[in-house]
């Protein structure tokens, strides 16, 4: 690993309390800790996401049995679920897919500003959410999702932009933390929903919800602030989004490609293992909703410990090793989910959720220190590009692999191998830890 080195000098016009003094006086007096009221809206924004987002996962047994056309008598998937694994595969795939569109719509936030583009993201995205609730078929309901997918995934990551431009490097894996926590809140309440009232609450009440976090987008869009730091760019970024990357050179395009990598491979097992959960749990070991609840409430208490975990190992053992250690285990975690018995399950899922959430603040925090601000927020939408195509890979393989080897635990383990190959990618990039961003990717 090597470090990003800077000018020791602190020219006029420069914060002297800086490392290296290296911050504009304009930027470092508009600069905030990590509960500041900025941040704190940029995090509930992400738990509107996550709650939109994730209530088609959370709900997918209620989908399958809506929209089944299957019979019940059999052994099959398709008996046994409603909708065979190739199907529910292709249709969560095609949701995923959509998530493609985050890269323009996130590149707009590096012309036309950060709020601007997050609120009106998540204005869209919760808004097609609830009219998803009254889809007719199954392909409806893919179509309606996956319109609103790729705004929902922009909010979260120009969320995630604005925690780091909002920060010094002290609160930064902080704030990245909260928004990364936000996300996680938002996605645990459609699970929690649905199990404490015993699978009553079906996909369209739940989607129909929605309306709640739409109505409180005013008050939170008046505590947004737009960044000092997107503010100082003397010429915003004119260039289309893929211009834009490809106009990259040198340490940081290489970055980008490693990055991106890394992002393919965590995704590639975490969105399948995330998403078949709940079908696995309810319709394979026959656990009831209220059971499956039980893990998701467990969840909370230990993805906030993750959080916290994955947060002071980024600050003082590194961003690079934290996030390897995260995503590597992460691998294995999933396999276990899969592997047979609800014991596993929890275990496994559990475990999931712990390293998932460590690797959140080291991974952020490396996706934004490593590339200035002037397109920022477009190499956040192409990393979430990368995770889409992860995702989207993994939920073809997974659902095809599921369905010829009968078995949900063989898929996992599968999916496993390349996951774990690919960690040792991250020993390519530099270290970031206690560097500002004018530092770590200067203009």
């Amino acid at each position: 690993m090597t470090t990003p080195g800077a000018d020791s000098s602190a020219p006029n016009g420069t914060d002297p309390t800086a490392p290296d003094g290296l911050i504009p006086v304009e930027v470092a007096e508009h600069l905030h800790g990590w509960r500041h009221p900025s941040i704190l809206a940029a995090a509930g924004l992400s738990v509107a996401a996550g709650f939109a987002q994730f209530a088609a996962t959370a709900a997918l047994p209620d989908v399958a049995d809506a929209f089944g056309t299957g019979g019940r008598e059999g052994t099959s998937l398709a008996a046994t679920t409603g909708l065979s694994g190739t199907t529910l595969g292709i249709g969560l795939g095609v949701i995923r897919l959509a998530s493609l569109g985050t890269l323009p719509i996130s590149g707009l936030a590096d012309r036309m500003g950060r709020r601007r583009v997050l609120l009106t993201s998540v204005a869209l995205g919760l808004a097609l959410t609830v009219l998803a609730a009254a889809s007719p078929g199954f392909w409806w309901f893919v179509a309606i999702v996956a319109l609103g997918r790729p705004l929902l995934s922009t909010t979260n990551a120009v969320a995630g932009v604005v925690a780091a431009e909002e920060t010094r490097t002290r609160d930064r894996t902080w704030a990245i933390a909260l928004v990364t926590a936000g996300y996680g809140i938002g996605a645990g309440l459609t699970a929690l929903l649905r199990g404490l009232t015993g699978g009553a609450v079906g996909f369209r009440m739940l989607f129909a919800l929605s309306l709640l976090p739409l109505a409180a987008l005013p008050f939170l869009g008046r505590l947004l602030e737009e960044p000092a730091r997107f503010d100082r760019v003397p010429n915003p970024a004119r260039l289309t989004s893929a211009r834009a990357l490809l106009a990259l050179t040198g340490s940081p395009r290489r970055q980008l490609v490693v990055i991106a990598g890394l992002t393919f491979a965590f995704s590639l097992l975490s969105g399948p293992t995330l998403t078949y959960l709940f079908l696995y749990a309810e319709t394979v070991l026959d656990m009831a909703p209220s059971r499956t609840a039980l893990a998701v409430v467990a969840a909370a208490p230990l993805g906030a410990g993750g959080l916290l975990l994955g947060r002071a190992a980024a600050d003082r053992i590194g961003r690079v090793g934290t996030a390897a250690v995260a995503h590597a285990g992460v691998a294995v975690a999933a396999a276990i989910t899969y592997s047979g018995t609800t014991t596993a399950l929890f275990c496994g899922y559990l475990g999931a959720i712990v390293l998932s959430s460590g690797y959140a603040p080291a991974a952020g925090a490396i996706a934004t220190e490593l590339f200035p601000t002037r397109v920022r927020a477009t190499v956040a939408g192409a990393f979430t590009v990368a995770g889409v195509l992860g995702a989207v890979t993994g939920l073809l393989a997974y659902g095809a692999l599921a369905d010829a080897l009968e078995s949900f635990g063989m898929a996992a383990v599968v999916l496993a191998v390349p996951v774990l190959a690919a960690t040792g990618l991250f020993w390519l990039l530099p270290e970031t830890k206690g560097l500002e961003l004018e530092q770590s990717a200067p203009e």
